[in-house]
């Protein structure tokens, strides 16, 4: 054998992609191998889609036993492909779409019919396929219904109603005379209800065009909440200190309540007396004033006490010019040295 370095690289290297190319595709298609043992892929064809989409379940007896591969198209029909898993698919077997859920989530239903195998390249035609509600077989239907109705034993039948009620208690007249003034008063108020039904169509056209501030507002009450739950410790020792200063301060109270009553009563005795000296002391308030004026501005010009006596000099006396004690016995409003002028 010879070594790999001896071969042709470039065969070598074809063969390899070839081989990688393989692997992916057979990795990615995996799924749809029958001998990987993930079922086989049928396919039928159906009048209108009726919401069925792919991913949904097939199901054969309320069992699940595959998923609906795609749904598309195909002329003036819908070609629906599915996948099943041990489960024996029929020559005659028919395909169903039905309602799951209230939603309207659908499902595809089997019914396993036929001696002979369902061939997976042959399709289901439409004959053995059905749909949950088509209009027009409804409307087919409907006048098949009404065509058999017996319009004499019917009559017949609202005749022996008509007996029956005549002679049937107060009570049930009373009711059937209520429903009908029911019926009455509804049919009234019908532009009242179209009012209103206008009002909730223009509320919710409201709520539709304010959906961004509404989603804003729901978010920050998120970031609030989320906040007080970060903040959830804190609040709870903040809660919990103020319970226990409660019942410290309740604590001290009961525990000084008969020191405390004395002095309580002694300031309301001397709130008393303050009350009826409040003219006295208003009196020794206005008299202090004076006394308080003076003594701030002996004081205010420094660390030191300033007065002012007049008559230690002599009057004001002009000599040749000259002016002795020129300001007599005005007093200085500053001190000198303060730069101010005098009066």
């Amino acid at each position: 054998m010879k070594p790999l370095k001896e071969r042709n690289q470039a065969a070598v290297g074809a063969v390899a992609l070839v081989l990688i190319v393989l692997v992916t595709a057979t990795t990615y298609f995996s799924d749809q191998l029958p001998f990987f043992g993930n079922g086989t892929t049928y396919s039928a064809y159906f009048g209108e889609s009726a919401g069925l989409a792919p991913d949904n379940e097939v199901e054969v007896a309320g069992v699940k036993v595959g998923t609906v591969s795609s749904v598309k198209l195909a002329g003036k029909q819908v070609l629906v492909k599915f996948r099943v898993k041990d489960v024996r698919v029929g020559d005659a077997t028919t395909a169903s779409i039905e309602i799951k859920t209230l939603l309207g989530e659908k499902y595809l239903a089997l019914d396993p019919k036929g001696d002979g195998a369902q061939e997976p390249n042959s399709t289901i035609p439409q004959t053995r396929t059905r749909t949950p509600f088509q209009l027009q077989d409804a409307f087919e239907q409907l006048s098949t219904t009404v065509g058999d109705i017996d319009t004499k034993q019917l009559a017949d039948s609202f005749n022996a109603l008509s007996d029956s009620l005549k002679d049937s208690p107060q009570y049930l007249k009373d009711t059937l005379t209520g429903l009908s003034s029911l019926a009455k008063t509804v049919s009234s108020r019908d532009a009242d209800l179209h009012t209103l039904l206008a009002n909730t169509s223009q509320v919710s056209k409201t709520l539709s065009d304010r959906n961004a501030q509404l989603q804003r507002v729901i978010s920050d009450g998120n970031l609030l909440l989320t906040e007080l739950q970060n903040r959830k410790q804190a609040i709870n020792a903040l809660l919990t200190g103020t319970q226990q200063l409660s019942q410290q301060l309740t604590g001290l109270v009961q525990d000084n309540r008969d020191q405390l009553k004395p002095t309580l009563d002694k300031l309301g005795k001397v709130t008393d007396i303050l009350q009826r000296n409040q003219g006295n002391l208003d009196k020794s308030l206005q008299l202090m004033a004076p006394f308080a004026r003076v003594g701030a501005n002996a004081t205010g010009n420094g660390r030191w006490f300033e007065g002012y006596l007049c008559g230690l000099l002599p009057p004001t006396i002009t000599v040749g010019g000259l002016h002795i004690n020129p300001e007599g016995c005005t007093p200085p409003i500053a001190a000198p040295n303060q730069g101010v002028g005098r009066r």
